[in-house]
């Protein structure tokens, strides 16, 4: 099934999150690989692709997972979670519709 996990950084991050992209890539990374991710991205903190000093306020992952509790664990093992990035982490089940 698949999972949306939705996680909002802590406030000025960016520098933490920067740090540690690498090892947070990898982990998607593997996803890809096995097939699994559907999309994964970050929030940038203002309305710009690129939103330089400004950061990012969060990020949405969306992939599969055999449980709500596997997809939960995989998320609280997310480096970013570990350096301090992410203030909170929700993982909800998520059904796609389109496309």
């Amino acid at each position: 099934m698949l999972y949306a996990i939705i996680a909002t950084d802590v406030a000025n991050s960016l520098e933490k999150r920067l740090a540690v992209r690498p090892a947070h890539l990898e982990r998607l990374q593997q996803l890809k690989s096995e097939g699994r991710i559907v999309l994964a991205g970050p929030h940038p903190a203002v309305d710009s692709n690129d939103p330089g000093a400004a950061g990012f306020s969060g990020s949405l992952i969306v992939a599969e997972f055999d449980s709500l509790v596997a997809a939960q664990a995989w998320a609280e093992a997310d480096p970013f979670v570990a350096a301090g990035v992410y203030a909170n982490v929700v993982v909800k089940p998520f059904k796609q519709v389109l496309p």
